[in-house]
């Protein structure tokens, strides 16, 4: 049989890996991994963490299969036409990852194979369901969430697939560049040793690892999941943005721990609805590609957004004087990670206090966050500045000190990432100026400059902004 290319996304898994089974079931197997213009274009922290995913994803080939991943660097459309040919190829495999510039290199890579005896099969893995089962009664694409959640639970996701008991792969490998070498996110620069120090493992044993953990503790997450000073979330958002595991098979487990398990029922339930809001910020991008980069609702093209400022670059430094924000971008410099109660009021300071584009949020998001998921990145933010799908209304303001008093009570989370907040003297607090990169003067004791004179004047300023725009109710949440 002819030899099959499977070629490596963000699938570094065995379970539940179509694409890795059909390749394996059809001849030797070629693992192959691309440098190209789409990884380039993402960002430094979330090109880091997939190296990390894409290294443990070797080391398990190799000790389950003796076989290696070949990464080489260029297009699709010219790498692996040219590659399939050399080894004789009949096929090509892909787990089909939906996002846009993704869809356009498949695209590309099909009409490049046109002509020639290799197949491209692209195989379901991303998504709990295909976005073509889940249509309104109309036809088209669910635009809101709950009949949108309804639908996907009537019908159920589709069962995982299984895994491959054997691979062969192949024995005369073209020569790639070296994994031991490879240095994906070099812009990095200070933060790399920082996100090093803080990393979680990487890997599909830690992902299942990390989902049993959860499920131990499931009972507490629907009552403590906005509390960033608690462990109550899954933590497993890089485990699914790097495919380290997908989400059938996550759904799958989790729902089978609820039956058997009914004090975690609830808190399993309420973790399966985030797993469908992230199904349905996909769906959404898949038919509106758009949503990465306009607005969703085309009247907010008009929005007087601010553009690049001084305060929006002192809200990327982490040092706009309020708490709460500051310790989330802060936390995200040094891991990667934000809590996402966190995220949604970093979010909300940017968009309404100081009236900033949420493209330029998005965009700085985009480059720190190591669980960067462009869908849920996308639609969040849209969702937080009044111009998404299903968004929260522009007048509805968090206020960052009620917020923190709500669910930072004890001020833990805001001790942990501020240097001089309340006497804080800890290690992650003084990892965050470990990882600034040069030009950027920080002081190194935190200010707070949370005045309430200051909170009402960024409220009443984004009201009249909003008001000179449309005339809406005013929410005092």
């Amino acid at each position: 049989m002819p030899p099959s290319i499977l070629w490596l996304c963000r699938d570094f898994r065995f379970r539940d890996n179509a694409a890795l089974a059909a390749a394996a079931g059809a001849g030797p197997v070629l693992p192959v991994f691309l440098i190209d213009g789409a990884l380039r274009a993402q960002g430094a922290a979330s090109r880091w963490r997939l190296q990390r995913a894409l290294l443990a994803f070797d080391a398990e080939l190799r000790r389950r299969h003796g076989a290696t991943v070949l990464v080489l660097e260029g297009e699709p459309w010219d790498i692996l036409p040219a590659l399939a040919a050399r080894i004789g190829a009949g096929s090509l495999h892909r787990n089909d990852w939906p996002e846009p510039a993704t869809i356009a290199a498949q695209q590309r890579l099909g009409r490049a194979l046109a002509g020639t005896p290799v197949r491209l099969v692209l195989h379901p893995g991303h998504l709990l369901v295909h976005p073509r089962a889940l249509r309104t009664g109309s036809g088209g694409a669910y635009r809101v969430f709950t009949p949108f959640a309804r639908a996907l639970r009537a019908i159920g996701p589709d069962r995982p697939g299984g895994e491959a008991a054997s691979l062969s792969p192949l024995t005369d490998l073209p020569r790639g560049l070296a994994l031991d070498r490879l240095d994906l996110a070099p812009d990095l620069h200070r933060g790399r040793a920082v996100l090093e120090r803080h990393a979680l493992p990487a890997g599909e044993a830690a992902a299942q690892a990390r989902l049993g953990d959860f499920l131990d503790r499931a009972a507490g997450y629907a009552a403590q999941r906005d509390r960033p000073d608690l462990q109550a979330t899954s933590g497993l958002s890089e485990h699914l943005a790097m495919g380290e595991i997908g989400p059938r098979d996550l759904w799958a487990i989790a729902s089978a721990r609820a039956k058997a398990d009914p004090a975690a029922s609830p808190g399993i339930a309420a973790f399966l609805t985030e797993l469908i809001w992230r199904e349905f910020a996909w769906h959404l991008l898949i038919e509106f590609p758009r949503l990465a980069r306009q607005p969703w609702r085309p009247e907010w093209a008009d929005f007087p957004w601010r553009g690049d400022s001084a305060a929006l670059t002192r809200w990327r430094r982490a040092e706009t004087g309020i708490a709460l924000v500051d310790a989330g971008l802060r936390e995200m410099r040094v891991t990667g990670r934000m809590h996402n109660r966190v995220r949604m009021v970093a979010a909300s300071w940017l968009t309404k206090h100081l009236l900033t584009d949420w493209r330029l949020g998005l965009a700085h998001f985009a480059d720190s966050l190591t669980d960067w998921d462009p869908a849920a990145n996308a639609m969040n933010w849209q969702w937080v500045a009044g111009c998404g799908p299903d968004a929260a209304p522009f007048f509805r303001i968090f206020n960052p000190e009620r917020q923190a008093a709500q669910f930072d009570p004890q001020g833990r989370y805001r001790r942990r990432w501020l240097l001089g907040w309340q006497g804080a003297e800890g290690e992650e607090a003084r990892a965050y100026f470990d990882s600034l990169p040069p030009g950027w003067d920080v002081p190194r004791t935190w200010q707070d400059r949370a005045t309430p004179e200051r909170l009402a004047q960024g409220r009443a300023r984004a009201l009249a902004a909003h008001a000179a725009f449309r005339q809406a109710p005013v929410d005092d949440r």
